[in-house]
C-alpha cells in the first residue's frame, strides 16, 4: 500500500520554518563549499622542504689499515644508527661477484636504505696513453659494479703527477705537487678531460652519474675542478662530488663555488684527531651554504679521525642531522 508524502501545508508553521532552515542551511553549505575548501587550502601551512638525506662511507669504518672492516657490517650498523643510505668504497668490498654484490643490495633494501654512491680510485694523469687507457677500462668496469647494485652514482678522480711521493707526503704539502718533467698541468688537464669523456659514453648508457671530486691532484684548486666539469657540463652523467675536508686554505669560500653543482656532498669528521690532518668545520655554515645553492641530494659522512668509528661514526650524525635538519 502506498503510503502518501505528507504536504507541508499539513504540518504546523513551526515545522514549515524548521524545515525551510535547514534546507536552506544545505543550500548554503552546497554553494559555499568551494570557496570553503580553496579558504582551507590557501592558509594551510606549506608543505615541509625535502630534508637532506644523510649516508655514511663505509671508509669511516676502515681507513686503509688492516684488518678491512667489512662493508655488511657498515650496513647493519648504518641501519641501527637511523642513517638514511651507505656509500660503498669499491676498494673495501670483499670482491666483485655478482652473489656478493647482491647481497650488498638486499641487506640495504630490507634495512631501508639507499646506497647512494660507489667510490673508486682511478688517475688519468699519466703521460703514457696505454696507462690511462687501464683507468678508463676499470671505470667502465665500477660502471657495470654500480649498476648491478642499483647505486645511480660513481666518485671520480682526475688522479696526480704523483711527484710528491706517497699519499701522506702529498697531504704534508696539502696536495701542491710538480708536473714530470717534460710536461705541464695543461698536458694532464687534457688526458684527464678526454678520459672522463670516454668514460661519460659508458655512463650515459647505464644511467650513472660520473661526480668528479675535489680529491686533490688536479682539482686541489677548485678552478681545476672547474675546468674538467665544465668541459662535460652538457652531459647528464656528469656530476661533482665536493668534499668539505679537501681544500687547501680556507674551505668556505671555496665550498660556496662549488655549492652550486654539487651533485652529492661528503662531509668529513675528524674526532680523536685527523690521520693526515685535522679541521674544525662548522657544519651549520655548511648547511647553510647548500641551502641558498638549493641542494636536494646527500651528504655522505666520512669519519677520518682516529676514534673508534663505534663512538665517533654516532657522534658525527648527530653534528650532521643537527646541521641540515634545524632551519637556518
Amino acid at each position: 500500500m502506498h503510503t502518501p508524502i505528507p504536504s507541508l501545508e499539513s504540518e504546523s508553521t513551526s515545522s514549515r520554518r524548521e524545515w525551510l532552515k535547514k534546507a536552506g542551511l544545505v543550500s548554503v553549505a552546497a554553494v559555499g563549499a568551494p570557496a570553503m575548501l580553496a579558504s582551507a587550502e590557501k592558509n594551510a601551512p606549506a608543505p615541509a622542504a625535502q630534508p637532506i638525506r644523510i649516508s655514511v662511507s663505509t671508509y669511516s669504518y676502515w681507513h686503509f689499515r688492516e684488518p678491512k672492516y667489512p662493508v655488511e657490517k657498515v650496513i647493519e650498523e648504518a641501519a641501527k644508527l637511523g642513517f638514511d643510505g651507505v656509500e660503498i668504497l669499491h676498494r673495501q668490498m670483499d670482491n666483485e661477484t655478482i652473489p656478493y654484490m647482491n647481497k650488498l643490495k638486499r641487506m640495504a633494501f630490507e634495512r631501508g636504505l639507499a646506497l647512494p654512491m660507489l667510490s673508486i680510485h682511478q688517475n688519468f694523469v699519466k703521460p703514457d696513453a696505454a696507462e690511462r687507457k687501464k683507468d678508463i677500462d676499470h671505470t667502465i668496469k665500477c660502471i657495470g659494479l654500480a649498476t648491478q647494485m642499483g647505486i645511480p652514482c660513481i666518485r671520480l678522480n682526475s688522479g696526480r703527477w704523483n711527484t710528491a711521493g706517497t699519499f701522506d707526503e702529498l697531504m704534508k704539502v696539502r696536495g701542491k705537487e710538480a708536473p714530470l718533467p717534460g710536461y705541464t698541468d695543461d698536458d694532464a688537464f687534457k688526458w684527464c678531460i678526454d678520459a672522463v669523456g670516454e668514460c661519460l659514453k659508458e655512463a650515459e648508457k647505464a644511467g650513472v652519474i660520473l661526480a668528479i671530486e675535489n680529491h686533490w691532484g688536479l682539482t686541489t684548486q677548485v678552478e681545476g675542478l672547474l675546468r674538467i666539469y665544465q668541459a662535460h657540463a652538457s652531459s647528464p652523467a656528469m656530476g661533482m662530488n665536493v668534499d668539505t675536508g679537501n681544500f687547501a686554505g680556507d674551505p668556505y669560500s671555496q665550498f660556496e663555488k662549488l655549492a652550486p653543482y654539487a651533485t652529492i656532498v661528503q662531509a668529513k669528521t675528524y674526532y680523536g684527531g685527523g690521520n693526515w690532518y685535522t679541521l674544525d668545520l662548522d657544519y651549520g655554515r655548511i648547511a647553510n651554504i647548500l641551502r641558498k645553492a638549493n641542494f636536494k641530494g646527500y651528504v655522505s659522512l666520512e669519519m677520518e679521525g682516529k676514534e673508534d668509528a663505534a663512538t665517533a661514526v654516532p657522534k658525527s650524525l648527530a653534528v650532521l642531522r643537527k646541521a641540515f635538519t634545524t632551519p637556518a
